[in-house]
């Protein structure tokens, strides 16, 4: 896989994950939360206790330590221009945001709070590992980039490289601030896709799509034409990146939307029109907010429209075909 590959799929798969109000303490809707790719962040400071709000995201991290991989590995180094070690690449991703991590991993793995399992894991927190009973705690650790996948620079004669997280890190540390609780803004003007509808008559899980679009404002014929595309309306479908469900939601983006189960269709069917309403509402174009839902937030306004990833396109040209087709 191509770096340019790895970026185009975090994005698509974690650049939904983060939620918090606006900076300066406004509520927020979902999609504002989600900016991440979205949401503001507050850095911690040395001793790992927060800072004061900022707009730096976990999708900004991964992003800067994704421009360092090739880096030689250099012992002690934490130069990115010259060559780093695992805590020096942890220390220079970091710095680039005002936010200044101890130099050593054992002291890193330290840092921000702690995050109870790889599986509640955001990208940008810090993962490491014990591997040897000649010092105290951590002497490895990564920044993790979502997926099950993480950024190192793994031992002399290496470089810095993006590798899946194979063994369960000791410690998995979050330097940026907890996602806060999101709150939904309905559309304030009706469009197209916020209309009322009703989805194609033979639609499996109509009565799912209208219960869930009349609730949320969102066009049922859009719902089911997403759910369509998603998973073609198999309520136990898994892609091979993880996402689940009718309607193809990762795990970590059910959670964020109060979702228990993605492959019950009911709370699937909900959760995804909650996040289509506000990315309608953040984005005010159909276009966008399907490509937002495919490749993230942070990718839509990153490109300033549509990404231009292949699958993307695709994506939206097959969901807007179908939907229109309905109408």
């Amino acid at each position: 896989m191509s770096i340019t590959d790895v970026t185009a799929r975090i994005s698509q798969i974690q650049a939904q994950l983060a939620l918090l109000p606006r900076a300066g303490g406004a509520s927020a809707t979902f999609t504002d939360a989600l900016s991440r790719t979205t949401a503001a962040y507050a850095p911690g400071d040395p001793a790992g206790a927060p800072g004061p709000a900022g707009s730096v995201t976990g999708d900004q991290v991964v992003t800067r330590a994704l421009e360092l991989v090739g880096l030689p590995y250099v012992w002690g180094g934490t130069d990115p221009e010259r060559g780093v070690d695992c805590s020096g690449l942890v220390k220079s991703v970091y710095s680039t945001f005002g936010i200044d991590l101890p130099r050593l991993s054992a002291d890193q793995a330290r840092a921000g709070t702690p995050v109870a399992s790889l599986d509640q894991a955001l990208p940008g927190d810090l993962i490491a590992w014990d591997n040897s009973g000649r010092n105290v705690g951590a002497d490895h650790i990564a920044i993790y980039i979502g997926n099950g996948m993480m950024i190192e620079a793994p031992r002399p004669g290496g470089e810095v490289q993006v590798v899946p997280v194979t063994t369960p890190p000791d410690y998995v540390r979050r330097i940026l601030a907890d996602p806060a609780p999101f709150a939904t803004t309905p559309a304030t003007a009706p469009t197209a896709a916020t209309a009322p509808g009703a989805a194609p008559a033979g639609t499996p899980y109509a009565d799912l799509f209208q219960r869930a679009g009349s609730t949320r404002g969102v066009d049922p014929a859009l719902l089911a034409a997403v759910a369509r595309h998603e998973s073609g309306f198999d309520p136990r479908a898994v892609s091979p990146a993880g996402a689940q469900g009718l309607m193809q939601l990762m795990p970590a983006t059910a959670r964020g939307l109060g979702v228990a189960d993605p492959f019950d269709p009911a709370q699937a069917v909900d959760g995804a029109a909650r996040l289509i309403g506000d990315l309608l509402t953040r984005f005010g174009s159909v276009e966008l907010a399907l490509a937002a839902y495919n490749a993230g937030p942070g990718a839509v306004m990153r490109y300033d429209g549509v990404p231009p990833y292949p699958e993307t396109r695709a994506y939206v040209q097959s969901v807007m075909t179908s939907w229109q087709g309905a109408a």
